[in-house]
């Protein structure tokens, strides 16, 4: 699932407990900026907020705004480590299927 970096930091703070008054004091931005990105209207922010959000969150900076499955693609790897070989080739067998029938509509 791809999320926007919008919706990656309105998870994060709803998973904090956080309002957006909190996160923008906290970054150093005003709450209609926070809303701005949750909603991605305001779509590129600076690096230097993306690290500073980042650095709040308690996350790498690629989690929160680099390619889309940078996460997901971590802890799969983790995961397809500790398989057998076997256990590996059905998985890859099953994502070939999975891309196949995704292509044939």
């Amino acid at each position: 699932m791809t999320l926007s970096f919008g919706e990656k930091l309105r998870r994060l703070r709803v998973a904090k407990g956080q309002t957006l008054q909190e996160v923008a004091d906290a970054v150093g931005v005003s709450k209609p900026h926070v809303w701005e990105l949750e909603k991605n209207i305001s779509k590129n922010p600076g690096l230097e907020l993306v690290k500073r959000l980042a650095a709040h969150f308690r996350v790498q900076i690629s989690d929160l705004a680099g390619e889309p499955n940078d996460a997901e693609v971590r802890i799969f790897g983790r995961e397809f480590k500790g398989m057998t070989d076997d256990q590996k080739k059905i998985i890859l067998d099953l994502a070939e299927q999975l891309n196949k029938k995704k292509k044939d509509g």
